[in-house]
Formats: structure tokens, C-alpha cells, sequence
């Protein structure tokens, strides 16, 4: 995936989660992308990507998202995304949701092939916090989608290694599943939660006092299995930590 480093009109897709419940993740992308030199937009029609309905198995409801977004993204230069399940909907599945529609199909192409995913979209710019300092000890998850279908891994970690007094320590199965998988841990509670016990576990384990992540599904969902446990770790969506905006209250804390 390229990208035109001349061309900055950019439109922020909020998704359901930040707007919700963590909007602080909205204003830290804000923050981060304009020190990035964007022109940031935020559309005013946006509404949920389709992934519920999608990931539930009502095509139907997720294609009537998938032709509204591509409506309302395709003028911009990019379209950026603070979660890689989000990002992964519009750029892989978009195109299979309107596949053997004439009338949208290319359109949908065009928006998948400028959706980006906002840490990588930050590091393929080039672009590095800069007069951020966090002296703590963080370590790292990586959401399944994010890395699964947009090929997220190193981005995340190079952009945190310029955060002046950050140490990243390594997380024992950080590409397993925390055990959210949006609508799976409704639909299967004990399996989701063992899988989160084990996550918990793994993050302990690091003697990590930060835990981070690029999606606030994955975030929400450990911080609070985190919590229940007892343990001392505080979960803030990477970002947060790039935009100089992890002085405030972490995942799951009284704001």
C-alpha cells in the first residue's frame, strides 16, 4: 500500500467505539495528525463501519453501511482510522460487500485503497512524535485485525520508539486474540473470557505498568479483565501516547 505524501485532505472515521466510549482517542488522533501536516476532517455523517452487522451475518445491513461510507469518504485524499477492525471493514471488505454491484463496485475499490489505519498511516508519512517524553515501562498488543489484514506489527513500535523515556518490553502471545473479537464475546462469554484471563495473565507477567494497543475494542475489553484481576496496569490506545495525551485517566478509569 503507497501513499502520496503531496496529498493531505484527510477525513478521521471516529468509529463507533471512540465516539462512544473513549473520545479522547478522537482528539489525540486530531492532535496527531495535524502535527503530521493534514488538512483533518471530520465527516458529520458518518455513522458504524458495518462490522457488527457484517461479522453477524446480515450482509444486507452491512452493504447499506459499506455504500453510505463510500459515499461520504470517496472525495477525500485519505481516509484514516484509529482501529484496525474498522480500517480492515472499509479497505478488505468493502469491496467483497460490493463486488457485483456496477454502480459501486470501483467506488468502493478507490475508498479501500486510501484507508489506512492511522499508526501506519503516521509512519508511512514519516512522521515521529517529537518533545514527547513518558518515563514508563509499556508493552504492546497486537489487535487481530490490524495485523491480520492490514500487516500491522513494526508501524506501532517504531512510532513509540520515539517517545523519550518509554521502555516497550516484549508481551508473550502478543498476536493471540485478547478474546473480544467484537460480537464473538457475546456469543461465546466463557471462551471469550478464559482467553482474556490468559491475556491478563501475559500482561502481568511484563511487569509492564502500561499496556497498549491500536484498538479500543481489544483495549476496553483487557483493561477490564485487568481491573477485575487487581492488577496494576493502566491501558491507553497508542495514540494517546503519540499525541502527548497520556496524562489523563487511563481505559476503564473515573474521568
Amino acid at each position: 500500500m503507497t501513499l502520496d505524501p503531496s496529498r493531505h485532505r484527510i477525513a478521521l472515521f471516529v468509529t463507533c467505539l471512540v465516539d462512544a466510549m473513549r473520545p479522547r482517542v478522537g482528539f489525540a488522533a486530531l492532535r496527531a495528525l495535524a502535527d503530521a501536516g493534514c488538512d483533518v476532517v471530520v465527516p458529520e455523517a458518518q455513522t458504524c463501519c458495518g462490522q457488527p452487522a457484517l461479522n453477524s451475518g446480515d450482509r444486507a445491513t452491512a452493504t447499506d453501511f459499506a455504500r453510505r461510507n463510500v459515499a461520504m469518504l470517496e472525495d477525500y485524499d485519505a481516509i484514516v482510522v484509529p482501529s484496525g477492525s474498522c480500517a480492515g471493514t472499509i479497505r478488505c471488505h468493502y469491496p467483497e460487500l460490493l463486488a457485483d454491484d456496477p454502480e459501486w463496485s470501483a467506488r468502493a475499490e478507490a475508498v479501500a485503497a486510501k484507508t489506512w489505519e492511522i499508526l501506519a498511516y503516521l509512519d508511512a508519512r514519516g512522521w515521529r512524535p517529537e518533545g514527547v517524553t513518558l518515563p514508563a515501562t509499556a508493552t504492546y498488543h497486537d489487535s487481530c485485525s490490524g495485523l491480520r489484514e492490514l500487516g500491522i506489527k513494526a508501524q506501532p513500535r517504531r512510532l513509540l520508539g520515539a517517545v523519550d523515556g518509554l521502555d516497550l518490553v516484549p508481551l508473550a502471545g502478543e498476536e493471540t486474540c485478547c478474546g473480544f473479537g467484537g460480537t464473538f464475546c457475546v456469543k461465546y462469554p466463557a471462551i471469550s473470557n478464559a482467553i482474556a484471563d490468559e491475556k491478563a495473565a501475559a500482561v502481568e507477567a511484563t511487569g509492564a505498568g502500561l499496556l497498549l494497543a491500536g484498538d479500543l475494542g481489544c483495549l476496553m475489553n483487557m483493561a477490564g479483565k485487568l481491573h477485575r484481576r487487581g492488577a496494576d496496569v493502566r491501558a491507553f490506545h497508542t495514540i494517546e501516547v503519540l499525541a502527548d495525551m497520556a496524562d489523563g485517566p487511563a481505559i476503564g478509569e473515573a474521568q
